[in-house]
């Protein structure tokens, strides 16, 4: 991963040698107030109300105590002493933070309609957040319940975070907070630099200081942190407004050589320790038409301890007066051991700008980058440095002083550690002989239940909204906010009242699908078929699997199912101790989602089924496993869905390859590919282009996007075929193979990393509606056009890919009021503006699957026919 950290924007995941991508758009990891990862004794405040309103209770989305977090006394409009402290042990890069009331089960009424922030890298110095604009305040809740999101722009790097309730009258408030971001081990502290300037063009002056810089700043910048480090590129013209409504120039730091008699400007960069440095990344303009140049030289000075060495470093960089593009320019630093760097850049014309500043440093063949780069669809990687060890220091001295304490500290650890193995294995004894008569049952029933019969089932989605609700341990559950303003309401805010006036089911279907589908069910004892040749799920009997997600993501027709149950299982019972735990990919109310590595899986394939891996080689797997203690309904429908997965076989549908149902837990194996889901890769890749030679990112063709998505239409032709309706069909549950290959999997909803893709009905339901269909949303209604229409939707996340959210610049109640305005049919819907790769052909066949008419919708053998076309 070190390696391709230098070729690779945003490769490594978190989870990939502990390294961290510290990038706005990408470090969005909840930091551990409402994981635990964070201790009691790290969370502290000012005061509390009571012991059970103290600062441990001020977990997001925790309702332990009292409910949240109280100071003692009622905040007033002038009284900022109030405050709640997170000590997060190390330095962190934090984009986003997340704030709730006390709720307490409806008991509570308090929180902070507003609060500000302050940080600090040491404990001494306190730091007043404040946004681009120079606003302190941030605007908090409006309920006692609801999660809201906040980005911070900028982002902070700090060990110490505290949350400061706002009043703008006397009032009781109450908190839970969280932070989103990854840890910060760049090790850059500080940079001094000479005050920003100011350059006076014909037409308007430009401003390039650093307006972010969190340091003392008079004549110059010193102790503090800004905008060489938010992670944003300058653009290549910077007269140019900017995307954050800042003046132009914003996003760059500039200094003009009338100011320098000496001809350079002089930056020092310290660091936490010292470090192995190679080279150092500078972000210019190069602008020359407004007498802007890239440095003509840098001289660099290194201090390892205390002394500055007597040798500087030189380097000239080739001279551009052709390319009037920002570009990084790279200096070797020939691996120098330091803690601090002093640079002097010098004046290769009138002005030097500068917008982003990176370093490397690592040891023998391992390279790692340190610092922040991200614009124009580019991400950059932070990682773990990599320092010489004891090992390889010739100074290293061993103390064995303490050897004694050290072995007797161990020796009570292995006794501990004994003690609670004994422990273990005498309650799985007592809970084995309890359990002995019920599985007794639990046998009988799994024999009975593969032999599926014909019944009536109706769509339930009360399963789905606990499983996406159900929190992971992991500290890395990455959230994808829709903009600076994120609320999770509790129930939809209906706004079409000529709607809800017309049609009460449909209300009824809008805040709680159940209510509507489980309705029309009643009103039909066979199941009927659309005019479009699909039976709704407002129409027909569905078959409810509830899995192990709680996901119902094949919705199948009763009397579908019928044809199906006629036959056995074709799968066989596939030994436990073969498979290999690697990851949980993600968790459900009944059970969860693990890859694993299979042995010897290829014996246990029928012949329709090639595996291009050698029979020696471990096979990649996922493995759907059912909790033990999941309840009768929930095992019967997992045996019902390892009865009609076995029954999917096509080359772009994920396979069920074996089973483990002859003791609990209860198990499916399913294929996994090895590049992960299709999301994750595109985001990883770049378009082919000047900007991808740029930033060295690995690219995809346009004519490899098309055939991806002809292979998503290729299986989805063939679902609908069997009249399966998949209901969330995305790019998130697209798995991707060697060479393109894709397959469409279901993992998607038990994922907490795509938890922002789904509209959260506080108790009943998820729904992933910026996918879904004008009609689904608001009637209810599941078919193979609504699919048809989430494939649109599909294929534009490819053509972006996967850079922003469908409808990102609209909140979760406006992407519903939009699917009102398709109902009303008048010309003042808002479509998914076409992507920059995406010909004018492709961007009708998009507007096409999102016709208001379901039966002018394209079927998926049109568009398959298409694609390949």
């Amino acid at each position: 991963c070190g390696f391709f950290i230098e070729m690779i924007c945003s490769l490594c995941h978190p989870k990939h040698l502990g390294l961290c991508c510290c990038v706005p758009g990408v470090c969005r990891y909840p930091l551990g107030m409402s994981g635990g990862q964070i201790q009691d004794e790290d969370i502290s405040a000012s005061s509390q109300w009571s012991e059970s309103t103290a600062a441990r209770y001020g977990r997001l989305d925790f309702e332990e105590g009292d409910g949240a977090w109280c100071p003692e006394i009622t905040v007033e409009p002038d009284n900022l002493k109030e405050f709640l402290q997170i000590d997060l042990r190390s330095l962190h890069f934090i984009t986003l933070v997340g704030t709730q009331g006390r709720h307490a089960g409806g008991i509570g009424n308090e929180f902070a309609q507003m609060y500000k922030i302050k940080y600090s890298r040491d404990g001494s110095r306190w730091i007043s957040w404040r946004n681009r604009q120079g606003e302190q305040v941030i605007e908090g809740n409006r309920n006692t319940y609801d999660i809201v999101l906040k980005d911070l722009e900028p982002p902070i790097i700090a060990r110490f975070v505290r949350f400061m309730p706002v009043t703008d009258h006397s009032m009781n408030v109450c908190m839970r907070v969280e932070l989103y971001g990854c840890e910060w081990l760049d090790g850059l502290v500080s940079y001094n630099a000479p005050a920003g300037e100011q350059m006076n063009l014909p037409s308007f002056p430009v401003y390039v200081n650093d307006s972010v810089y969190d340091g003392a700043v008079t004549h110059s910048m010193t102790e503090g942190l800004g905008q060489l480090t938010d992670g944003v590129f300058g653009l290549d013209d910077f007269t140019s407004s900017h995307v954050y409504k800042a003046w132009p120039g914003y996003d760059y730091v500039g200094w003009s050589n009338e100011s320098f008699p000496g001809g350079y400007v002089e930056i020092m960069f310290e660091f936490d320790r010292i470090r192995n440095f190679t080279t150092m990344k500078v972000h210019c303009s190069n602008m020359f038409s407004h007498h802007v140049k890239a440095f003509r030289q840098v001289l660099c000075h290194f201090r390892s301890e205390s002394d500055w060495e007597p040798s500087p470093l030189l380097f000239s960089p080739a001279v551009d007066e052709e390319n009037p593009s920002a570009r990084f320019v790279t200096v070797s630093l020939a691996n120098h051991m330091a803690s601090a760097i002093k640079c002097q850049f010098y004046f290769a014309d009138t002005w030097m700008l500068f917008s982003e500043i990176t370093f490397q440093s690592g040891r023998g063949q391992r390279r790692v980058e340190h610092g922040l780069v991200a614009k124009m669809g580019c991400t950059h990687t932070h990682s773990r440095s990599t320092l010489p060890s004891p090992e390889d220091d010739p100074t290293h001295k061993v103390d064995d002083s303490n050897t004694r304490i050290l072995i007797g500290c161990l020796v009570a650890i292995i006794f501990i550690l004994v003690a609670i193995i004994v422990i273990m294995l005498w309650r799985q004894v007592w809970q084995k002989m309890l359990e002995k008569a019920s599985r007794r049952m639990l046998d009988d029933e799994l024999i009975t239940s593969l032999s599926i019969q014909s019944e009536t089932f109706v769509y339930n989605h009360n399963q789905s909204s606990a499983a996406s609700e159900q929190e992971s341990n992991s500290p890395y559950e990455r959230i994808f906010p829709l903009g600076s303003d994120y609320q999770e309401p509790s129930r939809f805010i209906s706004k079409l009242p000529e709607f809800a006036q017309t049609s009460e089911e449909a209300v009824c279907s809008l805040c709680d699908v159940p209510a509507s589908t489980s309705a029309a069910a009643s009103k039909s004892t066979t199941a009927t078929v659309a005019q479009d040749g699909v039976p709704h799920y407002a129409e027909a009997d569905v078959v409810n699997l509830q899995g192990v997600t709680g996901s119902n993501t094949y919705a199948i027709p009763a009397l579908t199912m019928d044809l199906l149950s006629g036959k056995d299982v074709a799968v066989e019972e596939f030994p436990r101790k073969m498979l290999t735990f690697k990851e949980k990919l993600g968790e459900g109310q009944f059970g969860e989602v693990h890859l694993c590595e299979a042995e010897g899986m290829q014996k246990f394939m029928d012949k329709e089924f090639l595996f291009d891996v050698p029979e020696d080689q471990l096979v990649l797997v996922a493995v759907k496993m059912l909790r033990s203690d999941a309840n009768k309904n929930a095992r019967s429908d997992f045996l019902k869905e390892i009865k009609i997965m076995s029954r999917l076989k096509d080359p772009n549908i994920i396979r069920l390859l074996a089973v483990c149902i002859c003791s609990d837990p209860l198990c499916m194996i399913t294929e996994y590919m090895e590049n992960g889901d299709l999301n994750q890769f595109l985001s990883r890749h770049e378009p082919e282009g000047q900007l991808a030679l740029i930033s060295n990112a690995p690219t995809v063709s346009f004519s490899n996007l098309c055939y991806m998505a002809a292979q998503i239409a290729s299986g989805m032709k063939y679902l609908s075929s069997l009249n399966f309706v998949h209901r969330d069909l995305a790019t998130r549950n697209c798995l991707v193979g060697k060479n393109f290959t894709i397959k469409i999997a279901d993992f998607g909803m038990s994922r907490n990393l795509y938890s922002g893709d789904y509209y959260r009905i506080q108790g009943r339901a998820v729904l992933p509606i910026r996918w879904m269909s004008w009609e689904s949303i608001l009637l209810g209604k599941f078919t193979t056009a609504s699919d048809v229409w989430a494939f649109g939707v599909t294929l534009w996340e490819i053509l972006n890919f996967c850079k922003e959210q469908p409808y990102s610049q609209l909140t979760d109640e406006q992407v519903i009021e939009n699917t009102g305005e398709f109902f009303r049919d008048q010309k003042r819907q808002i479509y998914l503006p076409q992507p920059g790769l995406c010909p004018d052909s492709l961007y009708k066949m998009m507007l096409s699957c999102w016709r208001r008419n379901t039966k002018e919708r394209p079927s998926f053998q049109e568009i398959h026919r298409a694609l390949l076309e």
